[in-house]
């Protein structure tokens, strides 16, 4: 059963999340709060791990649209191949916040994604989400979690998702209520911004 934690946005507690970047580094699966809906996430350099989350989505894992969520835009490099000017400008722009940008992926990709010509880039504005990327020191691969009523796409309480996902995953977040609006999806790889999915994030940033 997972283990169910309260963290705050505003300070979020050390020791608690050293508890998270455990069961990351372990090839753990958890749920956490975004700036926008809640995420499933793993640490991107664990098969296992990666394997599991789309087991739990139905999908291939190499057919999987997974986001890379990272600290800042120093992760990129790692992943993304060299972008224009203008591109870096809109993701000076937008990020940290709720976009979710799809660039040109790179030949350092990990094994799984390596079929892949492009990634879908997060960057959220979430204390939380943050500080977890930037102490387990590589970004996590991130999924929207659903839920299964029919008005209401995403899950917003934390203990409603525990209750649903307890024995599913090892560790699931209470940062407080979520979002039920998912991240504005904006296409980067070609030579004009493509809206993909219009959600919480504004367009003026184009």
């Amino acid at each position: 059963m997972a283990s169910f934690i309260k963290l705050y946005p505003e300070n979020p507690n050390p020791k608690e999340i050293a508890k998270v970047i455990k069961v990351l580094k372990d090839g753990g699966l958890i749920i956490y709060p975004t700036d926008t809906v809640y995420g499933l996430g793993c640490d991107i350099t664990n098969t296992k791990a990666l394997e599991r989350i789309a087991k739990i989505k139905g999908i291939k894992l190499e057919k999987a649209n997974f986001s890379f969520v990272c600290h800042d835009l120093s992760n990129l490099s790692d992943y993304v191949r060299q972008i224009d000017t203008a591109t870096f400008k809109i993701l000076k722009r937008a990020l940290p916040g709720p976009y979710t940008f799809i660039l040109p992926g790179n030949n350092n990709l990990p094994k799984e994604f390596k079929k892949k010509k492009t990634v879908g880039i997060r960057v959220p504005d979430n204390a939380i989400t943050l500080e977890i990327v930037r102490q387990l020191g590589n970004p996590i691969v991130s999924t929207s979690i659903h839920d299964d009523d029919e008005v209401l796409e995403y899950s917003t309480d934390p203990e409603l998702i525990f209750e649903k996902w307890q024995f599913l995953v090892d560790l699931i977040i209470d940062g407080g209520y979520g979002d039920n609006q998912p991240s504005t999806v904006i296409d980067l790889s070609e030579a004009e911004p493509e809206v993909i999915r219009e959600g919480k994030g504004s367009l003026d940033i184009l």
